[in-house]
């Protein structure tokens, strides 16, 4: 028998693989050494012998694991995860938890933010809202006043129960144009009265159609157009009861400016003040539209709507009937000093009482007008 050198003994021995007497396979890596062998336990209850530690896998360079023998607190089945933080959802930020970078606490983007990165939620823009994951921004849907809305339809069938009475009335002055009654209610102011009624009801159209450069001109337009003809009529009309009146107390020459074709020109000249305030208006500040999201931005981004409407303010609008409000006060002044005419004059005291009960709807309007906007701003 040769006898067999060290090196070569060595690269035998490394080489070798058998069973050992546990049954175990025994083997040696490159260094010559056994590999690794560890059994795996856990701490266990057992209703028979009570807790202790049982095997469960073990580890030769694999591991070898038997699942079905482990147990986890409450009976659960699935592997319970073993990290400090679980990743965060959609729409949620990481705040790490202060001196362990590899824990932290997962906080909602609410509101109008979305999730910009895994540490930051940012605020969208003032015409944006975040989408459904919260990962980015939309925009908000623009809505406006529909034909369809009840806020549409009853104004609606109102001003259309207005234009057809309107036009009944001036349909009958019409027909009996030459009649002692109608020459003597001073037919011209009454056209010019029935008129400015008319354009009061018209002006509903206006503010429900759809806002354009266009629609919004002609609200500027006809807003005080149509209170302004009608107070001008009645205006020209008391002025001139009151001057006849007047007059007639001093002398049997009848005043000056009292035929139709004054009255008309009275009536146009205090016409042309309103068209002229428009005209500034219009050129200090053409007309436009624009879409406020502040009317209905509510808490919940997804009921969020942005209103087109005309960029006209309420301090403008309150300006741009401030004229038909003047000759409404000038109107009840005139008509107050008339309240005594004879009865042949019977057109003053209905005037009068028209122009009392006007003039408490407006100072409960104008109050009310203001204190709902500067409510509707403090909540905002």
């Amino acid at each position: 028998m040769d006898l067999a050198g060290g090196k070569k003994l060595l690269k035998y021995i490394r080489s070798v693989s058998f069973n050992g007497s546990a049954g175990t396979s025994v083997m040696f890596n490159r260094n010559g050494d056994a590999p690794g062998r560890y059994d795996l336990f856990q701490y266990q209850w057992n209703n028979i012998s009570g807790p202790g530690y049982r095997v469960i896998g073990q580890w030769t360079e694999t591991l070898q694991l038997n699942v079905e023998e482990m147990q986890w607190p409450g009976g659960e089945q699935d592997i319970p995860s073993s990290v400090c933080s679980l990743p965060c959802r959609t729409g949620e930020r990481k705040k790490v938890v202060k001196g362990m970078p590899c824990c932290w606490h997962c906080e909602p983007c609410d509101g109008y933010q979305y999730q910009h990165d895994e540490f930051t939620c940012k605020l969208c823009s003032y015409d944006m809202r975040p989408d459904t994951n919260r990962t980015a921004c939309q925009p908000i849907p623009i809505t406006k006043l529909e034909w369809h809305s009840p806020w549409a339809v009853i104004p609606v069938f109102l001003a259309m129960i207005g234009i057809i009475a309107t036009i009944f009335v001036m349909a009958t002055f019409v027909r009996y144009n030459d009649t002692p009654i109608v020459r003597a209610s001073g037919r011209e102011l009454s056209y010019v009265l029935l008129t400015g009624i008319f354009l009061c009801y018209i002006i509903t159209f206006l503010m429900i159609a759809k806002p354009d450069v266009g629609v919004c001109s002609f609200r500027r337009i006809f807003l005080g157009l149509g209170m302004c003809i009608s107070y001008a009529a009645l205006l020209t009309k008391t002025n001139r009861i009151y001057r006849i009146f007047e007059q007639g107390k001093k002398s049997v020459t009848a005043p000056r400016l009292i035929s139709p074709t004054s009255q008309l020109a009275i009536t146009s000249s205090l016409i042309s003040v309103q068209l002229l305030g428009v005209f500034i208006w219009f050129v200090v500040d053409p007309p436009n539209t624009l879409v406020d999201y502040d009317e209905q931005k509510t808490f919940n981004p997804d009921l969020a709507r942005g209103v087109l409407k005309c960029d006209i303010t309420d301090l403008q609008i309150i300006c741009s009937l401030g004229y038909s409000i003047l000759l409404m006060v000038t109107c009840t002044v005139y008509a107050i000093k008339t309240r005594g005419v004879p009865e042949n004059f019977n057109e003053a005291k209905p005037i009068g009482f028209t122009m009392y009960t006007t003039c408490i709807v407006w100072l409960a309007f104008i109050p009310i007008f203001f204190g709902t906007a500067q409510s509707a701003e403090k909540v905002r």
